[in-house]
Order: structure tokens, then sequence, then C-alpha cells
């Protein structure tokens, strides 16, 4: 099947975190270059191979993408918001529980309540980093989780990323923050992805 221009540029432009800044500019600018290359009588799969793999020319505009390390208080108060949200969804079920009117079963359901809400709150975190490149945390934070090279994580990154949390060594894992250059926690490290400021400080967009 073959490429259209308008399938290379989603290519490109799917390795570009969605907070990228020019998100926009940089689609019309490639569009406009290939549209341009095809009317000098340039086949269009000759233009595509000479601007590279989607990949490597989305790297290609990241480089020029500064990319700054989240502060550690800024990074803070996006897990706050996140767990303050995990807190909402999950009263509603131990309240229930515990007005249960058989008591046998009250503490069994308030700790079934407790791990259901540890275990959403853990896929939720790896699904919003994967899909989104931020849970609704960091996003009122204008913070965003990209690989070193600033493109999004993939879904084993995003995994490797909250292990920390059934290991029960998340304040282990967070110290390594205080003293690494990127602020990055030691599985941050290992699944090589960092936290960094949304481009501008702004809250990011769509």
């Amino acid at each position: 099947m073959m490429t259209t221009a308008d399938d290379y540029i989603d290519r490109v432009l799917s390795f570009l975190p969605r907070a990228t800044p020019m998100r926009s500019q940089i689609a019309l600018e490639l569009r406009g270059h290939i549209a341009e290359r095809v009317a000098h009588g340039q086949p269009l799969d000759a233009v595509l191979g000479q601007l590279g793999e989607p990949d490597r020319l989305a790297e290609s505009y990241l480089r020029e993408v500064p990319l700054v390390a989240a502060p550690l208080g800024r990074r803070l108060a996006a897990k706050l918001a996140d767990i303050a949200l995990a807190i909402v969804f999950a009263v509603p079920p131990a309240l229930l529980a515990w007005l249960s009117p058989r008591e046998e079963l009250r503490v069994f359901a308030i700790i079934a309540a407790m791990v259901a809400c540890i275990g959403g709150f853990f896929v939720y975190t790896i699904a919003a980093e994967y899909w989104l490149g931020q849970t609704l945390g960091k996003y009122l934070a204008g913070l965003q989780v990209v690989r070193e090279s600033g493109a999004p994580i993939g879904l084993g990154q995003a995994i490797v990323r909250q292990l920390p949390v059934p290991l029960q060594i998340f304040w282990i894992d967070m110290l390594f923050a205080l003293f690494t250059d990127r602020r990055q926690r030691a599985f941050e490290l290992l699944s090589r992805t960092r936290v960094v400021v949304v481009a501008g400080g702004a809250v990011p967009g769509v």
C-alpha cells in the first residue's frame, strides 16, 4: 500500500509529544515541503525517502525543543492532585462498605475497596502516561513524561516507571530525584524516561 503525504506526516506527528510546541506548524511545513517537491516533478516515494524515516525526522524536530527538568515541587503537587483524584473515587465504595449492615463483611469490603483503588490508580497512571504523556495532575501542573530524547514513551516504559508502587519501594525510588541532574527517579533512569516542563511553561493542549 502506497504511503500518502498525509500518512507520512501523521506518522511524524505520532513521534512528537502532544504538547510539542508548533506541532501544527510542523505539519504545515512538511505538507508544503512535500507538495513543492512533487510539483517540481519528483515522485512522492522519492520525496519521502529524502526526508527519511518518520521517527528520525521527528527526533530532528525534538532536538530543537529544550527539555526543562520538572521542579520537584511541581512534581509533588502533580502527584498530590492525582492521589486526591484517587481518594475521590475510593471514598464512596469505602463509605458504602462501612455502612453495610453485615458487620462480618465490613472490614473485608473496606480492604477490597482500598485494594481496588490502589490497583486502579496504578493502571490509570500507566494508561494516562502512555496514551497522553501525562496524568491529570501532571496536566494541571504543566508537566509531561517523555523519553530522554523528548519523544513519547512506550507502554513498557510506562509500566517500568510505576513498578516502585507494587514493589513498595516508592520512597527509595523517589530519593534518586534529589541527586540526579535531570531530577529522575531510579526507575525513570531504568526506563530511560523523564518528567519535563511543557514548553513555555503553559498548561498543554491537545
